[in-house]
C-alpha cells in the first residue's frame, strides 16, 4: 500500500511499517502544504493512505468523495518510542482500510 506520512510523523517509523511503500510529506515534495491541498496532491500522486496524528483532520476538511484513506494515530507524542508500540495496530488498520475511510488507532484518551 502506498502511504504518505504527515510531517508530524517521524520518518524512521516507516521502517516499522513493513510491506508498505511509505514516503514522508517532504520526500513526496509536498512540504508545507496545507491539509486540503495535501490530500488532493496525495490522491493525484497515487497515495492510498494518509497517516497523521492530526485528530481534527476529519472535522477540518470535507472528506466526502476522497479516495485517499486517513489513518489517525493517537499517541502521547510523535516520538518514535511512543509510536512503536502502536505499530501492530497500525499495520492491522492498513490491512483493512478502504478508500475514503478514516480510521483511528491508539488510546482514545489522547
Amino acid at each position: 500500500m502506498k502511504v504518505l506520512l504527515d510531517e508530524c510523523i517521524p520518518r524512521k517509523w516507516r521502517f516499522a511499517l513493513a510491506g508498505h511503500d511509505c514516503l514522508t510529506v517532504p520526500e513526496a515534495g509536498f512540504a508545507g502544504t496545507k491539509n486540503g491541498a495535501l490530500l488532493m496532491l496525495a490522491e493525484a500522486a497515487g497515495f492510498e493512505v494518509f497517516l497523521t496524528m492530526d485528530k481534527g483532520l476529519q472535522y477540518q476538511q470535507n472528506l466526502t468523495g476522497r479516495r485517499v484513506a486517513i489513518l489517525v494515530v493517537r499517541s502521547r507524542s510523535n516520538r518514535l518510542r511512543d509510536l512503536l508500540p502502536l505499530t501492530d495496530d497500525s499495520l492491522a488498520a492498513l490491512a483493512a482500510i478502504q478508500p475514503g475511510d478514516v480510521v483511528h488507532v491508539g488510546p482514545t484518551s489522547n
